[in-house]
This record gives structure tokens, sequence and C-alpha cells, in this order.
């Protein structure tokens, strides 16, 4: 029997000329647009591009209700801004001069509680929704802030009995209880109002473990999923740490102190930087990281959805040529990921058009025997399909990748020539 003759073609790898960064684009058709905000620092309300933020003047972070409304932090204008379907702009709360107030009567810039300076302005840090449509932020001082659909402003509660010292990042999850991050901890804020440690020792460093038997160093921004695992973005040691509900705390993804951006899987991927992160209902994770917005799978393979690790801008298009600048917020709503690019003061979007992508070049190889060797994505579906002519092609498998490089060998192999081909399925 003659060996098997083969097509090769290539997933795209992108290798970024800055320290040891490497970059792996997504090959689902990823495609950055602008949705609201003209580029120009202000406050104008208004629609889609008519419209002006000032996002740039601290972090800006951005959440998406039920009903598909975005609601960005404002920074610059101390405002919380919404944006419709449509992409009509309002402002949601703040501008206004009652501490605990509603809509536009609201306060957001002095600090609403406390025996703080007046004149100091509230330095929000994170930002959450939870299911009934209540966004919370909290920032600088020791308070929960809780914001209604109806855009009523109170304190939920007061920090002082933690070590408090300003929250990086915060989410709920989906019975209502609130885990937000400071210090060296993460704490849980329950729905019978009892606030514990939900994990860390306090202790600056790197264990995982349970509960208070672990370490984290300068934990920032959260996430859960919907089986209710946190997700942390342990900035000091440059990992993604997850912890279950029984509070058991494991390394995600990311290579220890190693800051740097890579992609890769697990613990062979790199991180040096994210502001936002949210998750999907597959349990994919979409982090900011400044210049790029970057997808985890929930079998830990990280690509790069849109931006570059190394090249700053304002450029629409494909997700390997587009750009940002200053990538703060990250979320989703109505099957479309959605950024807070702040130093452009724009809200962009990333819609895909998933279509089948042909394997080749490097990543698709052949021996003596038939078959062929992927070196993919994990945790992706690739189709096997053989032709005895180039022209007629027939599905052998199709496989969801267990691990790169994989070896497909064919059962019923034929006398003659016979070709192959892997497609990388949506």
């Amino acid at each position: 029997m003659k060996s098997a003759n083969l097509i090769l073609l290539a997933a795209i790898v992108t290798l970024a000329g800055c320290r040891t960064d490497a970059q792996t684009y997504d090959t689902n058709g990823d495609f950055v647009q602008t949705f609201a905000g003209s580029g120009f620092s202000g406050y104008v309300d208004g629609v889609g591009v008519n419209t002006m933020f000032y996002m740039a003047y601290n972090p800006s972070f951005m959440v998406a209700d039920s009903q598909n409304n975005l609601f960005v932090w404002d920074s610059g204008n101390y405002k919380i801004r919404k944006i419709a379907p449509d992409g009509t702009v309002t402002t949601f709360a703040g501008g206004g001069n009652q501490s605990n107030g509603v809509g536009t009567n609201a306060n957001l810039h002095t600090y609403t509680v406390g025996t703080g300076n007046p004149n100091l302005g509230i330095t929000f840090t994170s930002m959450t929704i939870d299911q009934n449509n209540t966004i919370l932020m909290l920032g600088a001082d020791p308070y929960i802030y809780k914001i209604t659909s109806g855009a009523a402003l109170t304190t939920l509660t007061n920090l002082t009995s933690t070590s408090y010292n300003g929250s990086s990042g915060s989410c709920i999850d989906s019975s209502g209880n609130i885990y937000f991050s400071t210090g060296n901890q993460i704490y849980r804020y329950a729905t019978n109002e009892v606030l514990s440690v939900f994990a860390g020792s306090g202790n600056s460093g790197y264990a995982d473990g349970n509960g208070i038997f672990t370490a984290f160093k300068s934990p920032a921004a959260l996430t859960v999923d919907e089986a209710n695992n946190i997700y942390v973005w342990d900035s000091g040691n440059d990992l993604i740490r997850r912890i279950d509900q029984n509070q058991n705390v494991t390394t995600f993804a990311g290579k220890y102190q190693n800051n740097s951006s890579i992609d890769g899987v697990g613990t062979n991927a790199a991180f040096s930087s994210i502001s936002q992160m949210c998750v999907d209902g597959s349990g994919n994770l979409y982090l900011s990281c400044g210049d790029c917005i970057r997808e985890i799978s929930a079998a830990t393979n990280v690509v790069t959805l849109a931006g570059s690790f190394t090249q700053t801008g304002y450029t629409n298009g494909a997700g390997n040529l587009a750009r940002f600048n200053g990538a703060d917020g990250v979320c989703i709503s109505g099957g479309a990921i959605y950024v807070a690019d702040a130093s452009n003061e724009r809200i962009r979007y990333i819609t895909n058009n998933p279509q089948p992508q042909v394997v080749s070049g490097a990543n698709l190889g052949i021996g003596t025997y038939a078959g062929v060797t992927i070196t993919g994505a994990v945790g992706r579906t690739y189709q096997i399909q053989s032709s005895p002519d180039l022209s007629t092609w027939t599905t052998e498998a199709t496989v969801l990748l267990p691990s790169s490089p994989y070896l497909w060998i064919d059962q019923n192999p034929i006398a003659g020539n016979k070709f192959y081909q892997a497609i990388l399925l949506p």
C-alpha cells in the first residue's frame, strides 16, 4: 500500500517581537467594530458614534443586564452611562448632588458616606451586576454601593470590619452572594449579610489549597461561571486562580510570576495585565488585557480574540488587525463581546462569523501510517476528511481535540492514494 498523500494548510500563529510574547489568534472570524463613542473626550449622550465619554481618566468598567443594556462606569465624568441595544447612550446615574439619590440626582463624584473629604472623588475600581439587574460598585472607601434597576443609589454594607484597602475585583454568584478581592484575600458577603473570608490567609504569596490555607499576591479582577466557580486574577503572581464552592483554590492558567503574554494551554500560557474578566454560558473566560482581548476555553486553551500584545491604536476589522488602546472593561451581551476601550474613548464590540477553517501547514502532518497528526486548539472540534482524487471528500471522523499534537489513524485504509485534510469546526 502506498503512503497516503496529504493536503497541508495551517492555523495562524503570530510571534510578537517584545519580550517572549507569543500570540495565537482565534480562527472563528472575529471582527471588531465601534458601537458608541466619537473618540473625543467629553460628555454627550446620543446614539452610537455621536456621543462622548471620558473613560481614560480612571479605570472604566462595564456590565450588561438581562435586557442586553450595557452600563459603563464613565470614570472621568463620574457617571454611569447606559447603552441600549440600538446604541442609544443615556446617563443612568450620577451628576447630581444627593448622597443617596436616584438617577441623575445621585452624586458619584464625592464620598457619599462617612467622614471623608467631600471634595475627594470616589475611585471605583470594580463593577458587577446581579440577576435582578442591581449594579454593585466598590472602590477606595470601605463600602459596597448598590444601584438598583430604578437607578436609586444606596450603600449596601460597611466593610470596615475587614482588612479592606480598596477592592480591585468583584462578582456575584447565582444565589446573590457577593465576592470581592482586597489585600491578599477574597471575601464573601452572603445574602444573609454575613461577611467572611472565602479564600486566602492574608499573607502575600502563592499557595493552592483550601480556604484560608492558601495564599494570593494582590488579587484583582474576579468573575464567576454558571457553576459558581470564582476566577481570580492573582496579579502579583501573574496567574488566574479558580475557587470552587468548597473553597478549593487551584491554578487555572498562567506562568508563575512570568510577566509576559503567551497564548497556549493552561500553565503554558502567560499573562501580564488583566483589567476585567467575564464568562459565557459555556465556561469560556474573556479577558481585557490593555491592548487586546483574550479568551480561555473551559479546557484552558488561551487564544487572542482581537488586538495585539505589542501594538496600540484604533483600528476596526478582523481580530488580528484590530487595535485597542486601554481595553479596560469587557462583558458579554446579546452574543457579542463588548469592550470599554478607555484611551480611545469608545465602546467597541467583537462579533464573529464562524466558518470551518482548513487546518494546514505545520499544524498537520503525516507519517508512514494512514492518518494525520493535528497540532491545534485543545477543546476545539476538528473534522477529518479523506479523498481518493482531491475532488470528492468524505468525512472519516469528528474529533474533540483532547491533546496537541494529536495522532489520528485511519482504521479503513485502502490500496493506492488516499488524501486527507482536517477542518477546524466553529
